[in-house]
This record gives C-alpha cells, structure tokens and sequence, in this order.
C-alpha cells in the first residue's frame, strides 16, 4: 500500500495458459493511483494477456485481481469498465461503418441514466480534445490508422476511467501523431488519471512514464524506475535473446 491506500488494480500470482503453455506466469504486479507505468517485454512475453485479464477480457487460470482492494476475478469487462478500468486495443474494436461521433456516443450512453444531450456535449468535449472534431461525421473505417488510435481513446474516455490501459497506442503511427498521443497522454495524467502503457517504441515510452515493468516469457524481471530497469542484466538477456 501507498500511504495506506490499496493499490488502484493489483494481481496476486495471475496466471493463464493456453494448453501447456503459461502465457502468465504467477505474477504479481501494481498499479497505484496517480502512477505513469510502461509495461514492456519481448514479443510473445505476455503484456496484452496481462491486459486482458485485468480488464475482464480473458478467464483467469489462477491468482487474483484486487481493484482498490476488492477482489474482482472472474468480473467481465463491463464490470471493471464500471469499477472505472478502461483500455484502448492493439488492433482498433471501432465500428468501421458507423461515423467519429456515433463511435463515441455508444459507451457514453451506455452508462447508467446517460442522456443523449449531454453525452453529446460531452463526446464533441473529447473530440475536440483529440484534435477530431472536424471528422466527427466522418466514418471511422475512413480515419488514418493514428487517427483511429485516438479514437478508441476517446471512446475509452468516454467511460470516464481513473485507470486506462493503453495497448501498443504507437504501432503504425506516423510521428507526427505520435507525438500528438504523447502529448495527450501527459495531460489526461496531469488531469489525474492513472496509466499503463504497452508499445514497442522504448523512445516514446521513456518519453512518458515513469516507471517500467518488464515480462518475459509471462513472468516479470524488473520493476522500477527507468534508469535501473534499462541497467538491469535480466532485461538486457531478454531483449538480446542470450
């Protein structure tokens, strides 16, 4: 605990496995109120797995999930959306055919006693924010692959997380957005939301966080602040493949 406050979202011995194959290995990992965490590995290390069941989007094998010191395993995704956990996907889950606006109303009212008017003026707010107002009755299937990643931005804040996991927010954006997502990120944390970030651009992740945690082969081997876990041994063997 931090100053006596649970963690916001922690696991405790997390495990899933595909046949025989432990994809997470036993791990325990936390996520504090207020923190900025890069959560980096290998390909094939488990991160999205990792992501997947702390938002309800896989079964859980073993261990347990507390969000503020409640135990939640085995809660479905709408149920931690609830508990105010988002994510964002490495592959964008919009609705291809249906246009900027329509995409960030469907979760907005979808809460409980929304109403249209104000999710509305609320969507338009996060629109504007993200720099996509002008596309809002543009179909989603025609944004660029960057501007797509904002949207399911959105749409997660749409939801009005305290924690959002972000799962690879970097892949085939053009630097411009990059930077731009970076830039967003910063200020929804200044604003007081708690972040985990998943990307293989190690640039823009030191760029943003704080602290890095590090999986391989569905365990983690480091934890800690960027200067340490980049000087660590195990995370050198990891990414050098010895």
């Amino acid at each position: 605990m931090m100053n006596g406050t649970p963690p916001l979202i922690e696991a405790i011995g997390l495990a899933k496995h595909f046949g025989g194959i432990f994809a997470v290995d036993h791990l325990d990992f936390e996520v504090h109120a207020g923190e900025l965490v890069g959560l980096i590995g290998p390909n094939g290390s488990g991160k999205t797995t990792t992501i997947n069941l702390l938002t309800g989007h896989l079964r859980i094998d073993g261990g347990g999930v507390r969000v503020r010191g409640q135990p939640v395993a085995g809660l479905p995704a709408s149920g931690f959306a609830g508990l105010g956990v988002g994510r964002t996907f490495q592959i964008t889950q919009l609705f291809s055919r249906m246009s900027v606006l329509e995409n960030m109303l469907v979760p907005g009212l979808a809460r409980p006693h929304a109403h249209k008017t104000h999710v509305t003026r609320e969507a338009r707010r996060h629109l504007e924010f993200l720099g996509l107002a002008a596309l809002e009755s543009l179909a989603a299937k025609n944004l660029s692959g960057g501007q797509q990643k904002l949207l399911e931005l959105g749409r997660a804040l749409m939801l009005n997380p305290a924690l959002l996991f972000l799962d690879e927010p970097f892949a085939g954006v053009n630097p411009y957005l990059r930077d731009e997502i970076i830039r967003f990120v910063q200020t929804l944390h200044e604003e007081g939301r708690t972040f985990v970030i998943v990307d293989h651009d190690l640039d823009a992740i030191q760029r943003l966080v704080h602290r890095l945690v590090v999986m391989s082969r569905g365990k983690k081997i480091a934890d800690g602040p960027l200067a340490s876990v980049r000087e660590n041994q195990d995370v050198i063997k990891a990414y050098s493949g010895t």
